[in-house]
């Protein structure tokens, strides 16, 4: 392994590694991308870096600038980190709705935090557009760029070698790709390079049961942090999915905690709302198949709630 120029450049090339003990007998295999091998410990690292790089090239963000972001954490701290880097004051708008790790991680990055209060910290409709709109206030001083990652098409492209990573690691050998919802440019991203690569693979996007949107029109209070904003995200691709996947709250978490007694496996709650989703497709699939999801982020982000208490 060279010198890496800068922890920018260890953004990527994460591992891949199969589920033994977690996935039931008679189905087909699951491989999982370890994304908490990039810097913060996010797969956000990748489309952060591509929104601010795209940003400072077309001029929307210029040398001694503040970014202005809403999130529930990964994606913030992720800018957080390329803000460190790069010189930029981060202004992040979040809530106590989300892992208070992940609220501090951000600030060890030295984001600016406003904190919106939630009711009974679920994940609501109403609590995202609150942070939505308080970003949108803050974008509007002088120097100011606002990443609004709902509608920026530039983190897209962020999640493309993310594509290209799990089709050389599997030699092509992948007939599903299972996928949580935030704001769907993760899913977007990946899927159309995997598409490109092999024109019948499924691909599987992962809501909360609590607030189907995506699959029946209703939304609800979760406490899946990162996925299910409780309304259609603008990046949404419909025609990219072959069927959408309902998963609880309680049974992300609990796969959450089987992945890490059984597999060694330290992640996340959307993580476990992903292997949950591709143990379900993996149950209906022929057993040579293979099914690829991603552990998004590290369990670490998560020690102060109540998962892993």
């Amino acid at each position: 392994m060279k010198i890496a120029e800068n922890v920018l450049k260890a953004i990527g090339n994460t591992s891949i590694v199969k589920l033994n003990n977690v996935v039931p007998p008679d189905c087909a295999s699951v491989l999982v991308k370890l994304e908490w091998e990039n810097p913060t410990g996010s797969m956000k690292d990748r489309m952060a870096q591509a929104m601010i790089s795209r940003a400072e090239k077309d001029g929307r963000l210029v040398r001694g600038g503040t970014v202005v972001e809403y999130s529930g954490g990964s994606t913030g701290t992720s800018l957080a980190l390329i803000c460190a880097v790069k010189g930029y004051h981060l202004r992040i708008v979040s809530s106590d709705a989300f892992s208070q790790d992940k609220i501090n991680h951000m600030k060890a990055f030295g984001a600016d935090m406003t904190i919106i209060s939630s009711e009974g910290r679920g994940i609501t409709k109403t609590l995202v557009e609150k942070m939505i709109e308080t970003a949108r206030e803050f974008s509007k001083e002088p120097n100011t760029y606002w990443t609004d990652q709902l509608n920026n098409e530039d983190h897209i492209a962020g999640y493309h070698q993310l594509g290209e990573e799990i089709w050389l690691q599997t030699d092509g050998n992948i007939d599903a790709f299972v996928h949580v919802v935030g704001s769907a440019a993760s899913l977007q991203g990946t899927a159309s390079i995997l598409k490109n690569y092999k024109p019948n693979i499924k691909i599987y996007a992962v809501e909360p049961a609590e607030s189907p949107v995506l699959s029946e029109g209703r939304s609800g209070s979760h406490g899946i942090g990162g996925i299910g904003i409780g309304f259609t995200p603008p990046l949404w691709n419909p025609s990219i999915v072959d069927d959408i996947i309902s998963i609880s709250t309680n049974e992300a978490k609990e796969m959450a905690r089987r992945l890490v007694r059984e597999e060694g496996l330290f992640a996340g709650i959307s993580s476990g709302a992903n292997v949950a989703a591709a143990i379900k497709i993996a149950k209906q699939s022929n057993l040579n198949a293979t099914v690829v999801t991603l552990l998004v982020d590290s369990g670490l982000k998560y020690l102060s709630g109540d998962l892993y208490k």
